[in-house]
């Protein structure tokens, strides 16, 4: 027997649809329900791929006294925190607020008005560590609300009013050098020299601020800045986090030296991970980076892709209930795989041993050293690759979410920009497409879509903010206006969708739900914060199109975040890196005249430039619709480059020499693909 959730599209939600739960999804009919039996409402929230929520439904949702006890005490209510980012980002604060932590699944006890008075994440069957059972919680609720309600009543009302308070984040802050600079400060203090990132277990890629970073030490040349990230990307791309097979990153390692991972790999993380191994690459010529940066794309297209076009959100954790079944080995399994010699040598080199380094015995995948015979690796490589895609493999969230395909489209049209990847471009057009023609309607952004079929809730900052960002680096890489027409659509109604009173963003839309407070969230979380999102996408397009008033209002927005970013970078390395292109111009640079060789060398060049966000078209002089574009014709010159920075424009030149000093490239005398620059002028 199913419940309601069987209608719904959300993979989450469906994966709850056969537990004798009587499940309801978030709506006015539930909360109507709730009042009219006259009690609260049980509010459970996470995501597909999500490990922990797998446990609790299996151990309590499952469970049918359990069940029995939640339909006759609560009008239950399942959430998917990323097709509804709203709800959950209210009620995560609230947790947190509450608890001092949070997390998933997330467990909320609310009024019928849909005040919280009790939160939690996960609870046991049984009490452990500390915690009640979850029986016991809903039986001291059940309790609570027959006998003391008045006092729930209280609690709800106040934990509401501190939620409703003004949010204070400092006063408005311009983000200077000096702000910057202090910010590299703070997480140098924090930074693990031996292990990479900050602090300590449990360790997620922190790619925001590893954007940062690299951004700031184009800029400024600061040593400790190229440290950190160089330092932090090693370990993440030689331990466990990433999949030494097939490529891609999981959602965070569990110890501090990233060697087992929690397995879920999630489309963001792995979009914004390839951006920062590719502009590693770019920096510094790493070999390492430029590997992990073309296997990441390879996964997101081989992996995530979807027919449709689009990208789904995400593989999970469990394969057939057991965390990590693919991934794992044991060394007789290499053995079994490579042969004696192969599998004794595979084991070595992947730290593979009979103890284990996860659990039972098996062990995560690392590739601590680069073998010293890369070909017998490739051909090992393949085979274990081959031999665990026999394996039963874990299930995929399929759903499309706007937002997370804007990352990824950026991604995968920057590796294609700077790698000359046929098969990025191809699937971050193809995105796009899908995207904008499935997720775009009426004028409005849907939040998700599955199978092709749109979904009924809207978009919010970080869908409008992230989709713009994707098509904008889209245009650079094609110099198609379309591309930046659109992107401009998005963005100037930003503003009237979601702008508050003192310049900064609000994250829910204006005509949005109302809950019980309206989400504003300045600071990052496993992705940008929509703020720093909007924010950046207004740079870029104030100079892929020429309009001074995008850039004010980034400006103005950033500035409502400079007292986080001078005292929580680790919070603001988006907005920190938007920062880092503020100062630095951002360069607007054209290469301009028609295709040839000239032209594609001159490209080369600029596109080695780390001027922190720069913004960079190539294509024929004065083409229709492309700002960058126009009026660059040079008599003598059939193609030049032009580099402008605000309103000064330096000399348009054809010599690489200038090319590279005006580009502040590092990797003069190497184009980014292979191979030496020395090609002919036409």
């Amino acid at each position: 027997m199913v419940n309601a959730l069987a209608a719904s599209s959300s993979p989450y939600l469906l994966q709850h649809a056969d537990n004798p739960v009587d499940w309801v999804e978030w709506g006015d009919d539930a909360f109507a329900a709730a009042r009219d039996r006259d009690v609260p409402i049980l509010l459970s929230i996470g995501y597909a791929a999500c490990h922990w929520c797998h446990v609790m439904a299996h151990e309590s949702f499952e469970n049918p006294a359990t069940a029995e006890a939640m339909n006759a005490q609560f009008v239950c209510i399942k959430v998917d925190r990323e097709e509804r980012p709203d709800v959950d980002s209210v009620y995560m604060e609230a947790t947190q607020a509450m608890t001092g932590h949070g997390g998933w699944p997330m467990t909320v006890f609310l009024t019928p008005d849909g005040a919280p008075f009790y939160c939690g994440t996960y609870f046991p069957p049984q009490p452990a560590r500390g915690m009640p059972s979850f029986g016991q919680l809903i039986d001291a609720i059940t309790q609570a609300w027959t006998e003391r309600r008045d006092d729930l009543m209280q609690s709800s009302r106040g934990i509401t009013e501190q939620l409703n308070k003004p949010r204070f984040f400092g006063e408005p802050t311009p983000v200077d050098a000096a702000v910057l600079d202090s910010a590299v400060e703070l997480l140098w203090k924090s930074f693990d020299a031996d292990n990479g990132g900050f602090d300590r277990a449990p360790k997620f890629p922190p790619s925001m601020v590893l954007e940062f970073l690299l951004r700031h030490h184009a800029r400024t040349e600061d040593p400790r800045s190229l440290l950190m990230v160089e330092t932090t990307c090693e370990a993440m791309a030689r331990g466990g986090l990433y999949d030494q097979l097939a490529g891609g990153f999981a959602r965070y390692s569990v110890d501090g030296e990233w060697i087992v991972p929690h397995f879920e790999k999630m489309l963001y993380d792995n979009a914004l991970l390839l951006g920062v191994y590719l502009h590693l690459w770019r920096e510094t010529g790493s070999e390492l980076a430029r590997r992990v940066a073309d296997d990441t794309a390879t996964f997101l297209i081989r992996d995530l892709g979807t027919p449709e076009g689009g990208f789904a959100s995400a593989l999970d954790a469990d394969t057939d209930g057991v965390e990590g079944l693919t991934y794992a080995w044991t060394p007789q399994q290499l053995v079994d795989v490579l042969g004696k010699a192969d599998g004794d040598w595979a084991a070595a080199l992947l730290r593979v041993t009979p103890e284990g380094t996860f659990e039972h015995g098996m062990s995560v995948l690392q590739l601590r050293a680069d073998p010293d015979d890369a070909q017998r690796w490739a051909a090992a490589r393949a085979k274990l690759h081959a031999a665990r895609e026999t394996r039963p493999q874990p299930a995929r969230d399929d759903k499309v979410v706007t937002a997370w395909n804007g990352l990824a489209i950026a991604a995968l049209a920057e590796h294609a920009r700077l790698t000359s990847s046929a098969d990025s471009l191809a699937a971050a057009e193809a995105a796009a497409e899908m995207v904008t023609r499935v997720h775009l309607v009426e004028g409005n952004l849907r939040r998700v879509s599955r199978d092709g079929a749109v979904g009924r809730h809207g978009g919010v900052l970080e869908d409008y903010a992230e989709l713009a960002r994707g098509l904008l680096a889209l245009h650079q890489a094609t110099a198609q206006r379309r591309w930046l027409s659109l992107a401009g659509e998005l963005l100037e109604g930003l503003p009237r969708r979601f702008a508050d009173s003192s310049g900064g963003f609000f994250d829910t839309p204006e005509d949005g739900e109302q809950l019980i407070r309206r989400p504003q969230d300045p600071t990052d979380g496993p992705t940008p914060s929509g703020a720093a999102a909007a924010c950046d996408a207004l740079v870029s397009y104030a100079a892929l199109s020429g309009r001074t008033k995008p850039r004010r209002q980034a400006e103005r927005a950033l500035a409502c975040v400079g007292a986080i970013i001078a005292r929580a970078p680790r919070a603001a390395g988006s907005a920190a890196a938007t920062a880092e292109a503020l100062l630095a111009g951002p360069l607007e640079i054209a290469v301009a005249g028609p295709p040839g060789s000239q032209r594609d060398v001159l490209s080369t060049f600029v596109r080695a430039g780390t001027s922190p966000g720069a913004v960079s078209v190539v294509g024929e002089a004065n083409a229709p619709g492309v700002p960058l574009l126009a009026g660059r014709c040079v008599a003598g010159l059939p193609v030049a480059v032009f580099v402008c920075e605000g309103f000064v424009c330096q000399a348009p030149t054809a010599d690489v020499f200038e090319v590279t000093a005006a580009v502040r490239t590092r990797m003069a005398g190497k184009i980014p693909g292979r191979g030496a620059i020395g090609l002919p002028m036409d």
